[in-house]
Parts: C-alpha cells; sequence; structure tokens
C-alpha cells in the first residue's frame, strides 16, 4: 500500500491509478476512500490517472488524536499533490470531502488545480449561526457526538440504514451490501478522529474560501439530500463562487454517488471534459 507521511508524522494512504489528466477524490465523513469506488473505475476507464486518499484518522491512515481539522486536512492534501506532483487536477469531495476541496482549492491550489467538484457537500457552512440562520442547529451534532461516543457501531448502521441512502424514504430499496460497505469503512478509523471531525465538517466557515477559488466550480445536490440539507449548502455556495455551475437532482439521497453512480459519472465526466 502507498502512504506519504506528513511534517507531524501522519501517515497517509492514498491510490495512485493510471495515466493521463489527474482526477482527485475526497470522500465525506467517516469513510474511505472506497467510497469512490465506482467513480474510481469509470474514470480509469475513460483514460484518466485516478488518485484518492484516506483522510487523517480515517480508513488505512494513521488514527490522529490530533491535527483532525480542515485546515490541517488541507495541508495534507497539499502534501500529496507536491509528492505526486500533481498539475492540471480535477478535485472532487463528497460532502465533507467537498469542504475540504474548498479548502485545499482556494488555499494551495494555484497552479496545480483545473477544476473542482462538489456534491453534497458542507460548505459555506453547516452550522446554524446568527450570520447563518438555515444552518443547523447545534443540537444536531451533539447529538452526532454522543451517539458515536455511545455505540460507534450502531450509530455507523444507523446512518446508512435510514437518512444517508434515503433508505428511509416509502417505497425505496434497501441495500444491504451498501449499508455493510459504509459501516466496515467507517470503523476501519479512528474513533476521536470521527469525534473531532464532527466539529470541522460542521463548524469550519468556508466563505472565504468558495470566494476565493478561480477555477470552474461543478455543484451538484440532491434535493432529498436530509444529512446536508440543500437550501443552506449548494444554493448559497453557488451564489459565492466566480465560476461555479449549479446541477440539482431530483430526489437523489446524499449518498447519490452510489445511489445514481451512473448519472452522477456522466456528469462528472461532462463536466471534466468540457
Amino acid at each position: 500500500m502507498s502512504f506519504i507521511t506528513t511534517t507531524d508524522g501522519t501517515e497517509i494512504f492514498y491510490k495512485d491509478w493510471g495515466s493521463g489528466q489527474p482526477v482527485v477524490f475526497h470522500h465525506g465523513w467517516p469513510l474511505s476512500a472506497d467510497d469512490w469506488d465506482a467513480q474510481i473505475l469509470f474514470f480509469l476507464q475513460h483514460g484518466y490517472r485516478v488518485i484518492a486518499h484516506d483522510r487523517r484518522g480515517h480508513g488505512r491512515s494513521t488514527q490522529t488524536d490530533m491535527g483532525n481539522d480542515m485546515d490541517t486536512y488541507a495541508a495534507d492534501v497539499a502534501a500529496l499533490a507536491v509528492h505526486l506532483d500533481l498539475k492540471d487536477a480535477v478535485h472532487i469531495g463528497h460532502s465533507t470531502g467537498g469542504g475540504e476541496v474548498a479548502r485545499y482549492v482556494a488555499q494551495y491550489g494555484k497552479g496545480r488545480v483545473a477544476k473542482a467538484v462538489l456534491i453534497g457537500a458542507v460548505p459555506p457552512i453547516m452550522l446554524k449561526t446568527s450570520a447563518n440562520p438555515g444552518g443547523l442547529p447545534i443540537e444536531v451534532f451533539d447529538g452526532f457526538r454522543a451517539a458515536l461516543a455511545a455505540n460507534r457501531a450502531q450509530f455507523f448502521r444507523d446512518v446508512p440504514s435510514g437518512p444517508f441512502y434515503g433508505f428511509n424514504r416509502p417505497g425505496a430499496k434497501v441495500d444491504d451490501g451498501v449499508i455493510d460497505n459504509w459501516w466496515r469503512q467507517g470503523m476501519m478509523g479512528g474513533a476521536k478522529a470521527h469525534y473531532d471531525c464532527i466539529k470541522a465538517f460542521s463548524e469550519t466557515d468556508f466563505t472565504d474560501d468558495l470566494k476565493a477559488i478561480e477555477v470552474p466550480v461543478l455543484i451538484m445536490h440532491g434535493d432529498d439530500d436530509q444529512i446536508v440539507p440543500i437550501a443552506d449548502s449548494a444554493l448559497l455556495t453557488a451564489k459565492l463562487v466566480r465560476r461555479g455551475t449549479l446541477k440539482v437532482y431530483s430526489g437523489y439521497p446524499h449518498g447519490m454517488c452510489t445511489t445514481h453512480a451512473d448519472v452522477v459519472n456522466a456528469d462528472l465526466l461532462a463536466f471534466v471534459r468540457a
């Protein structure tokens, strides 16, 4: 397996397959690079170089008890990009990974990034504040922390079984394999890193990052996203980025890269090729 070691000694696992223009995938919480299997194989088959890493504390990377914040996540990506000498890259982030993409592209991407994609992404900020009245109250995220601390294994069953993939909707076809894979990825990571990351994805304000991004940005979001509601995320992000394109998917859930991979992949490819 391939790893880089960051300045604080953290080992970051990554996949680097194929050749051609680099497409870099940034996963959501509490998952790993494996969550992008459907997209990685698709782009590999279309002649692209695909890269995906496990965020620190997640998957096969070091189970860190420090540095579990968005600034460090972005710095880790920057270290990986330098190590792999990535240029003209397209960075695609889902959920928490979308926040990671926004911060990385804004702060480190100049000269290395061609385009960015935010899918079901957390920016501009998830938390309800006086400046963001449409956000989710802190009690929601306190509930996440309490559930994780009390019984992480059960919590990581409840999330994919219900709102993440929309399996709680009437008439939904539940996929046990998808649920099991979500649980597998989550339980690979560290409890402390996962706990800390809740603050990172919910309280980080990406407003300035979004305003600073100069490359084209595709914003993809399902209007039935129960994890990151569209009204306070994608719809606001589209107003903040300079060169943004918003695509809203009727009825799609948060985990639409898995449940609707065929549609998502085709739209991603069209954007990358454009």
